[in-house]
């Protein structure tokens, strides 16, 4: 991770600076003493997390991190513990007191990490979705046959192979597994609902307690796979 130090006291910078250099998954951009100078680095340099001081002269950590139309990860340092809920308000990723012993600063860093992973996990998909081809090859007997996501309707599941419903084909039988499948899909057009189904949302006609309706069949929604799918359509 990019990270940004705001802070104007030289002793806690420089023992930030200490800090960050032991940390291999850090980046040290840049060192500010006052929201002015980050706010100049933001706009010529990425940075995903920043160690902001909340006294400072002027402009207090918490009016930067407030003035933020796009907020990186941030964690505040200070000698107040009193800032701390206003702090967690503004989804601060933690809130560290001086003087700030190591094994703090580490567990703090160590959960920006997971929360940064997490942002990359959320926006790779959509990467992927733009980057994919809008049909999908399978092999029934003899032949590779195209099938454009658009006219599939939902996979079946029948144990070594799956049966693939759409507009445009008779029922198409392929040798394949869920996993295969799922991979070559889109996320923004298909979820699965069962361990023995994959749905398209385009053709869903109504969502029934525990069951969906696409042409008159009644697929089931499994419970393992309910709430995201509930999620996915609003409905929780």
């Amino acid at each position: 991770m990019k990270c940004l130090i705001i802070d104007d006291e030289p002793l806690a910078v420089e023992l930030l600076e200490d800090f960050v250099s032991k940390v291999s998954t850090l980046d040290l951009v840049a060192v500010c003493s006052n929201a002015v100078e980050a706010t100049t680095v933001l706009q010529k340099r990425r940075v995903d997390l920043i160690f902001s001081d909340i006294e400072m002269p002027d402009f207090s950590g918490i009016e930067f991190i407030k003035s933020l139309d796009v907020k990186p990860l941030f964690i505040f340092t200070t000698a107040y513990s009193h800032y701390a809920v206003e702090g967690f308000n503004l989804n601060a990723v933690d809130y560290l007191v001086k003087p700030i012993p190591f094994h703090r600063f580490l567990k703090a860093v160590n959960r920006a990490q997971e929360l940064f992973l997490l942002k990359k996990e959320e926006i790779l998909p959509t990467i992927k979705t733009q980057d994919m081809p809008d049909f999908i090859f399978v092999k029934s007997d003899y032949e590779n046959i195209k099938l454009n996501f658009e006219d599939i309707k939902y996979f079946e599941g029948l144990k070594d192979y799956i049966k693939i419903f759409s507009t445009s084909h008779k029922p198409i039988l392929t040798l394949s597994n869920f996993k295969n499948i799922e991979e070559k899909l889109p996320k923004n057009i298909f979820i699965r609902v069962h361990r023995s189904y994959i749905v398209s949302l385009k053709y869903i006609h109504s969502v029934q307690r525990n069951r969906i309706l696409i042409d008159g069949v009644r697929i089931p929604i499994g419970q393992n796979y309910r709430d995201k799918f509930l999620k996915k359509i609003g409905g929780a």
